[in-house]
């Protein structure tokens, strides 16, 4: 029996959303549309078989397919990327970027180690170790490391890589983290490498918003300079909801001599590989780790590119004209796919605005924003993203229509 005669209503429910998702107009920049392939992939038979452990190095039998899938998606992942496999490890099976990160701070760190992230606030995530200002942990991340951030400058509201290295040196962490979920602007990795090996810290590069923009080459790439790379599947990569980790087997924090990485495993990546399976989760999810093998195989195509460079067009194209309509956009604009509007100078709040958009059928987030008085439910500003709409085939003149719907909602 198929699902509609099974269970009549949750087949509704689901084709509702189908129709919610093609009617209306998704602008959240962590939210995406997969290919039917991708769809047929992760609904597969490969969720009825549990393989705890690595390939070639499973607790169950029956895992040889399994192994071949995960394998191919481990190829395809440094592929994508143009990663040396002799040097770098990857890692599919944390089925969040929150637990990806998690696990590459319980393969690094020890408890109340010092770690050093964004802040929320200015664009930071919340697996980066977030607490109040007060002090209060808000992640669990918080309650077992010691975690200290780092902010934009609050006048232009992007990096100061000079008062980061400040910070550094103030703080003297164990890992450097960079990445965020409202931060318009490239990453100097570089730069933060530099910081990183100045006060002899790892630097862990989180590129969940940017992934699929570093593979199709219109964003900077992290790996020439970083320690560990994370990364999300299902923003601007395409793929399922699922994480990727990647480790230099052959670079070391500079206060951490070689072969004392993690209990005393040999590289980043074996010290990753334990951390994951069996430190935090038991048997990964396999059809989901085939769907990201066919975002990956997608992201490899020459069209892929295209995607990634016209999805930067239209936030630059929906930046622009939100500022023409007198829009604090912060930093002026975005390198990225998405866009941060500072709505105070319009006596908004971001929760009114996106409430308001949702009435209108436009689907974006309220967000904090650098320097942010409101609370986090009922923050400053408003976020906005295009890699849904480019998917859907917009262009520089579509968003532009939809960028005067916003500024028409906004302005009553």
């Amino acid at each position: 029996m198929n699902l509609q005669q099974t269970d009549p209503e949750i087949y509704d429910l689901i084709q509702a959303e189908d129709k919610r998702q093609h009617s209306e107009l998704e602008m959240i920049p962590s939210e995406n549309f997969v290919s039917d392939a991708v769809k047929e992939a992760v609904g597969s038979v490969l969720m009825n078989k549990y393989s705890e452990g690595r390939p070639g190095k499973r607790y169950y039998q029956g895992n040889r397919i399994i192994d071949q899938i995960e394998s191919l998606v481990e190829k395809r992942a440094l592929a994508l990327f143009g990663l040396d496999p002799s040097v770098w490890h990857v890692n599919l099976q944390c089925p969040t970027g929150s637990i990806a990160n998690f696990a590459v701070y319980a393969a690094l760190l020890d408890p109340g180690d010092k770690m050093l992230g964004m802040s929320l606030y200015d664009g930071g995530h919340l697996s980066h170790g977030w607490k109040l200002p007060e002090g209060k942990p808000i992640s669990f991340t918080s309650k077992i490391y010691d975690s200290h951030f780092y902010n934009v400058d609050p006048k232009t509201r992007v990096f100061d890589y000079d008062q980061i290295a400040q910070r550094a040196h103030a703080v003297k962490p164990k890992i450097l983290i960079s990445g965020g979920t409202a931060y318009p602007r490239q990453i100097n990795h570089q730069k933060m490498r530099e910081i990183a090996d100045s006060v002899g810290a790892y630097y862990m590069a989180d590129i969940a918003h940017e992934a699929g923009l570093v593979a199709g080459g219109v964003n900077s790439s992290p790996f020439p300079h970083a320690h560990v790379v994370t990364m999300t599947t299902r923003k601007t990569l395409r793929g399922p909801i699922g994480a990727m980790v990647f480790a230099n087997k052959h670079l070391f924090a500079p206060n951490v001599a070689k072969g004392e990485v993690g209990s005393g495993y040999q590289n980043i990546g074996e010290a990753l590989d334990f951390a994951i399976f069996p430190g935090l989760q038991g048997g990964p999810m396999n059809h989901s780790i085939a769907g990201i093998g066919v975002a990956l195989h997608e992201a490899m195509q020459p069209e892929f590119k295209t995607y990634a460079a016209q999805v930067i067009k239209n936030a630059q194209a929906l930046a622009s004209e939100l500022m023409k309509a007198g829009f604090d956009v912060v930093t002026g604009g975005t390198d990225k796919h998405l866009v941060l509007i500072d709505l105070r100078n319009k006596n908004l709040t971001g929760k009114d605005a996106a409430l308001a958009l949702e009435k209108l059928g436009i689907i974006a987030n309220k967000n904090t924003v650098p320097g942010e008085t409101g609370k986090p439910w009922n923050p400053s500003g408003l976020r906005l993203g295009t890699p849904a709409l480019t998917t859907r085939g917009y262009k520089e003149d579509d968003i532009r229509k939809a960028t005067q719907k916003i500024i028409s909602v906004l302005h009553s």
